[in-house]
């Protein structure tokens, strides 16, 4: 087994590589109070024994697990939880309600990421999705909190990558778990300058005025750090929100100038490459160009297809 990737930051809290795709691409996080556990997030099923070990290089046994907190249901986010719960005997599943329902029955989920992939790739990517008894899923409402051994977690939802999202605000470590909400920021693109961050806007629901609100949301309780799952911690999220909002208005421009294209999305993806390139050249980041294809190019493929979907819904709204 490859041997997992652990990142500790303080107050308990750890980002664990689920090694989605690439090194440093994709996190679980892992909140231990005092005996008992959390994690965030679960990856793909090939994370379950990384996730695994990394609990027990804690010292933490699978059943003191009490939550499995799920920010959304795209797969690379939950692919793995219904694996991983079946090794967590005393944990929850927690989910927007939204989103409870495919963590139950995955039947949409899989066909659905088989048509975008092909049933080989999703294999490679993803492996087996297990469902989750519905007995062992709990929905959140927006604002509703629960305790870990005493450690208070607020959950809210946040709409603008999906309608199935929520955050998770964790007052005792003065910080919160993003899951997409909150952009990506990879650590490969770091540099002087501070951390890069931009947006993601991947199908099928994004909805740029929701994405505002939520980063907005996000800073009104004023974090000192947020965790992404797309990659762990980041600090002085006020200034990286300057970041977000500036791409989520580019990204608007550049669909919205290709809106009468026959086939948009090829136009975006390079108009997106072509705006990102730009922004990392003023972050100062390594101008060697199949670099930054490598760390950029599959989301810029996704944030075009994100964009394009949403131009569709904007043109059918245009006709009712």
């Amino acid at each position: 087994m490859t041997e997992p990737q652990i990142i500790d930051f303080d107050a308990g809290i750890s980002a664990v590589d689920t090694n989605y795709v690439r090194p440093g691409l994709d996190a679980s996080h892992l909140i231990v109070e005092d005996g008992h556990a959390a994690f965030v997030d679960a990856g793909t099923s090939h994370s379950v024994p990384l996730l695994l070990e990394a609990l027990a290089r804690k010292g933490m046994e699978p059943a003191q697990v009490d939550w499995l907190l799920l920010t959304h249901v795209h797969l690379d986010h939950a692919g793995g939880a219904g694996r991983l719960m079946a090794e967590l005997p005393n944990a929850t599943a927690v989910l927007h309600p939204r989103g409870a329902p495919h963590m139950a029955d995955p039947d949409k989920l899989i066909q659905g990421s088989i048509a975008v992939y092909g049933r080989d790739a999703f294999n490679s990517l993803y492996g087996e999705i297990v469902p989750i008894p519905a007995e062992r899923i709990r929905e959140v409402a927006d604002g509703e909190r629960l305790n870990l051994n005493g450690r208070q977690l607020e959950f809210i939802h946040t709409e603008g990558h999906a309608k199935h999202h929520y955050c998770i605000v964790d007052r005792a470590a003065d910080a919160i778990f993003t899951g997409d909400s909150f952009g990506l920021s990879y650590r490969e693109l770091d540099t002087a300058a501070g951390p890069f961050i931009f947006p993601t806007t991947t199908p099928v629901h994004f909805d740029p005025e929701a994405a505002h609100a939520s980063i907005e949301r996000i800073l009104s309780y004023r974090p000192r750090r947020v965790y992404l799952t797309h990659y762990s911690g980041v600090d002085n999220p006020q200034d990286l929100a300057d970041q977000l909002h500036g791409d989520l208005d580019a990204y608007v421009r550049i669909a919205l100038a290709r809106r009468d294209d026959a086939d948009p999305e090829p136009a975006i993806c390079r108009d997106l490459t072509e705006w990102t390139f730009r922004r990392l050249d003023a972050h100062g980041f390594d101008p060697d160009p199949a670099r930054r294809e490598h760390l950029i190019h599959l989301d810029m493929e996704l944030n075009s297809q994100g964009l394009t979907v949403w131009l569709k819904r904007l043109a059918k709204g245009a006709r009712t």
